[in-house]
Order: C-alpha cells, then sequence, then structure tokens
C-alpha cells in the first residue's frame, strides 16, 4: 500500500503536487530546524532571529497544505476540508478492498459458483465412503474432488515449498557465515604466531 501511494502520487493526480509542496516544506522545516539548533540565540541573534521566522513561516506553510479540499479519488472540491492524512487512509481503504475483492473473494465466488461441479474423478472403491465424502465436500458429486479439497491442498503444497524453499535458503547462509568464518581463523593464526616469533627474536 505505501508503494501504491507513492505511486498514485508520481502520477498526475489531484494530489501529486501537494504531496510533492509538503514533503519539500517538511525538509525545509527540518533544515532550519537543524540550523537553529546549531546556532547559539546569544552570539548570533541576528542569524538565529532570521532562521527563526523562516522556520516558522515554514511551518505554518506546511500545516495548511495539510488541508486539501478534495472528496477521496476525485476532483471535486468540496465545502468542508479533507486533510491528506484522511485522503490517504481512504486510498488505502480503497486499494485494501479492490486487493480482497481481486484475491479472497474471487476465490470464494469461484468455489460458490463450481461448488456442484467436480474437477477430478477418482477410480471408483479406491477411497472409503467417508474419505469420498470429505474429498468431495461440500456439494460436489461422491465419488469427485471439490474445488474446496483441491484448493485447499494447493494452498498447503504451496505453504510447504514455500517452507522448504525459506529453510534452504537460511541454511545456504549459515554455511556461507561458516565458511567465511573459517577462512579468517588462519590469518589470524598466523599474524599472531608472527607477532610470537618477533617477541622471541627480540627477546
Amino acid at each position: 500500500q505505501p508503494k501504491l501511494w507513492i505511486l498514485w502520487n508520481k502520477l498526475p493526480t489531484s494530489t501529486s503536487k501537494s504531496v510533492e509542496d509538503q514533503t519539500r516544506l517538511r525538509r525545509d522545516v527540518v533544515r532550519l530546524k537543524r540550523e537553529m539548533n546549531s546556532t547559539s540565540s546569544q552570539d548570533e541573534f541576528a542569524k538565529w532571529a532570521k532562521l527563526r521566522r523562516q522556520h516558522d513561516k515554514a511551518l505554518a506553510d506546511y500545516d495548511e497544505k495539510k488541508l486539501l479540499h478534495l472528496t477521496p479519488l476525485s476532483n471535486k472540491p468540496t465545502a468542508t476540508a479533507m486533510s491528506l492524512q484522511a485522503f490517504k487512509t481512504s486510498f488505502e481503504s480503497y486499494v485494501s478492498a479492490a486487493r480482497w475483492l481481486s484475491t479472497n473473494g474471487l476465490r470464494f465466488f469461484l468455489q460458490f459458483w463450481y461448488s456442484r461441479r467436480p474437477l477430478f474423478w477418482m477410480p471408483q472403491g479406491w477411497l472409503p465412503w467417508y474419505a469420498e465424502w470429505l474429498l468431495a465436500f461440500p456439494r460436489a458429486p461422491r465419488g469427485s474432488i471439490s474445488i474446496q479439497v483441491w484448493g485447499a491442498a494447493c494452498a498447503c503444497a504451496i505453504h510447504l515449498v514455500g517452507a522448504a524453499v525459506s529453510a534452504i535458503a537460511v541454511l545456504v547462509m549459515e554455511q556461507k557465515q561458516k565458511a567465511g568464518r573459517g577462512r579468517k581463523m588462519p590469518m589470524k593464526m598466523g599474524a599472531r604466531s608472527d607477532g610470537v616469533e618477533k617477541v622471541k627474536r627480540e627477546l
């Protein structure tokens, strides 16, 4: 969602200019604050007072830029001002809803629509009747595999494969770290032995 928000503001949208101005003003506020902290108010009062005025003006402009007279995902002005944070919250809600509809919503729809249709048929008599009933759950014909059971099996397989790949990646990284430590140890031992020989020669 943060990446989509950044991408949304990269496009010529209703909030892109406001977000760009707000980012620039926030940087100015931080920069002026640092310069104020590094300037002595007693020894360099004139410079400090000038920085203070610039900081207060930039901070006021930054607070003013937080207000947008826009409705979410629309360019129409409204009577009540909506803050940029509220617009961002609304944008994230729309994105979350669209993502849910395109993933879980689509899956639920397909499982409901094809709940009576078998995906695969099993040879008759391979499994007992209760196993056939479970594989056909909830409404597929007995002796077949329903879309719900097949989807659950695919999800478990993907999870197991992902866990195996992650474990292999961690194991490979640990082996590389151990190999790197093993290469460094002889160098340290060699340096220490050279130092001992040097001390013996001096004695």
